[in-house]
């Protein structure tokens, strides 16, 4: 096999003190419990980097593990040798000779850390760029634009021979800027929302709204589908709690004010969700909203929706349009599990001309006039099912009154 390590470069570098620390040590901890499947790979932390030893494992399924995880900018697969001109040469040159597609043209870059190494960089970007051009026929140097550029990174531990740079999620690790909840329907959005979430540093615990048995089970398969999708980015379980809504959406139907219920279904959602918000920690509720889209993500609709919780109410997608946001699902993975033909719960009561500029006086006016809301709102919470979720699927299943089980 060629490649025996691949190079994982990471993080903001303007980073820190404690936050630098503490950015680089969850970095760490991410990558090992990604990695978890691949039993012979081995690490080691130098100089703002992670090298992975692949000792045998091929690189190509740990790459494309790596390069999902957030707070990762770029990798790149390399070639191991001593730091010895000969070996430094060989290595290019094996390297090179292995493109799968030929290149016309090359430049060689060589980075000199160990200055202890008895060649300069300048000189080293001609030893090896001349011994590689001796070698292959019809290649040709191209300092601007060069079709590959051979960098050798030469340390004191050894040198580092690759061509590749793979971007990687970029964004902050895992956790490392809080915990928020989300929003998370059966739609398109929403997930790319917790996406978006995730690559913030955010922890996320989502939240899913259901009204068995007006809703199927495979509605609530399809959301867990896409929270075990999430999982994988976050590179740790997560948990998703699933709402019993049935209730309390058919005790607002009573009210005969079908303009608007949907502006109170999504005020009874933030209220559920703010106290579960307290119960585990979040700071905050992500939500998939996009300006305009829907009668409800109306400025004013979302002005009046959101003024049932004092949480700060993140809204990634707000200023995209729907094309954007479908490119985003698409290629995080999400977008056919979003399309399939089962209703959640917010579309059995569409009204056919919801209200786009809802009064929050009326709004307030009616919920009063359902004193027992409080009440059903914490029932709906009790009786709210946990469960935790890792990329291989469910891990463990609990209820939302259960105390000490996470």
């Amino acid at each position: 096999m060629l490649y025996d390590q691949i190079i994982v470069r990471y993080g903001d570098l303007t980073m820190k003190g404690r936050n630098r620390n503490q950015f680089e040590k969850r970095m760490l901890q991410q990558v090992k419990q990604a990695l978890t499947p691949f039993e012979r790979v081995s690490y080691f932390k130098s100089f703002g980097r992670l090298y992975v030893l692949l000792n045998g494992q091929p690189y190509e399924p740990v790459a494309d593990r790596l390069k999902d995880l957030f707070g990762i900018t770029t990798i790149s697969p390399v070639v191991s040798v001593q730091s010895e001109l000969e070996a430094i040469r060989a290595a290019a040159l094996t390297l090179m000779q292995s493109i799968e597609k030929p290149p016309a043209t090359f430049k060689v870059s060589v980075k000199r850390a160990w200055k202890g190494f008895p060649h300069s960089s300048q000189e080293m970007n001609h030893l090896v760029g001349g011994h590689v051009l001796r070698a292959i026929e019809d290649l040709k140097v191209d300092v601007r634009k060069p079709e590959v550029e051979l960098k050798v990174d030469i340390q004191e531990e050894g040198t580092y021979v690759f061509w590749e740079v793979i971007q990687a999620g970029g964004g902050f690790p895992f956790a490392t800027n809080g915990k928020a909840m989300l929003l998370l329907s059966g739609g398109i959005d929403s997930p790319v929302a917790g996406w978006m979430a995730l690559r913030k540093g955010l922890e996320i615990e989502a939240v899913h709204f259901h009204s068995y048995p007006f809703t199927s089970e495979k509605a609530k398969d399809k959301v867990v589908d896409l929270a075990t999708r999430l999982s994988y980015y976050s590179g740790a379980p997560l948990k998703l709690h699933l709402v019993p809504f049935t209730d309390i959406q058919t005790r607002l139907a009573q009210q005969k004010s079908d303009n608007i219920i949907i502006t109170l279904m999504r005020r009874a959602m933030l209220r559920i969700t703010d106290k579960l918000a307290e119960r585990n920690g979040a700071g905050g509720i992500v939500t998939g909203e996009s300006l305009g889209q829907v009668a409800s993500q109306t400025l004013a609709s979302m002005n009046v929706i959101g003024r049932a919780t004092e949480l700060p109410l993140l809204k990634p997608l707000v200023m995209m349009d729907k094309q954007e946001i479908i490119r985003e699902a698409e290629k995080i993975g999400t977008f056919e599990t979003s399309i399939l033909p089962y209703e959640d719960c917010c579309t059995l009561f569409l009204p056919k001309s919801p209200s786009t500029n809802p009064n929050l006086r009326i709004v307030e006016k009616v919920e009063s006039l359902i004193p027992e809301l409080g009440d059903m709102i914490d029932a709906a919470i009790e009786g709210t099912e946990v469960l935790v979720l890792t990329p291989s699927g469910v891990q463990t299943v609990h209820t939302e009154g259960e105390d000490d089980w996470f």
